[in-house]
């Protein structure tokens, strides 16, 4: 670790406030086919819980559904501290790990399906109209945390990324990209969060 890491890692260490508890991070399918990409996102899994997160959301947003098959079986293989839960675009079983990795599922297709399903249980009658919430719709969602922290480099923009869950999440834009992400630019993220006043919608 060099001076300047030191320095952004004591400054860190110092601050106040919380470390947000839920990390997101959006990158693309082309993002990881950059050489060294999948061990930045070792290090990243390694920073974020080293700095006080509880979990990490990975978003990748794919534009080849050829591509899917081959980035699921990298990113169930890549070397993680915690367990870590893969969904690809067909898979709408409900991930509950400490790193969760949605690939291709789109914020908007998985909101219909929730939808969709709440819509069932009142036709069927398990549910009634009047019952249902936002608790309602959180419990069908594939990814039912939200973020309190979204990371996207390279470019100012989401790529329909949970357009749910964060709703209140605090972002943060870089135009460092992929590859080049490194233990400086996270701690730049932490401490650009930690000197913001989450409102929550308010």
């Amino acid at each position: 670790m060099g001076l300047y890491d030191k320095y952004l890692t004591a400054r860190v260490r110092r601050h106040g406030a919380d470390p947000p508890s839920h990390i997101a991070v959006v990158i693309t399918e082309r993002d990881l086919l950059e050489q060294g990409a999948y061990e930045t996102l070792e290090s990243f899994f390694d920073w974020a819980f080293d700095y006080g997160a509880e979990r990490v959301t990975v978003y990748v947003s794919v534009l080849d559904s050829g591509a899917v098959p081959t980035l699921q079986r990298e990113l169930e293989n890549v070397r993680a501290p915690r367990d870590i839960a893969v969904r690809g675009p067909d898979d709408l079983t409900p991930a509950d790990a400490p790193i969760q990795v949605s690939i291709g599922l789109g914020g908007k297709s998985e909101f219909a399906e929730a939808v969709r399903a709440v819509a069932e249980d009142v036709q069927s009658g398990d549910v009634s109209a009047d019952e249902v919430d936002e608790s309602a719709i959180e419990s069908r969602l594939v990814f039912p945390t939200d973020p309190d922290l979204v990371i996207k480099t390279g470019a100012e923009r989401l790529s329909d990324f949970m357009i749910w869950q964060s709703v209140y999440s605090e972002l943060y834009f870089t135009d460092v990209n992929w590859r080049d992400f490194r233990q400086r630019d996270y701690l730049r993220a932490m401490l650009d969060y930690k000197n913001r006043q989450r409102r929550f919608g308010r």
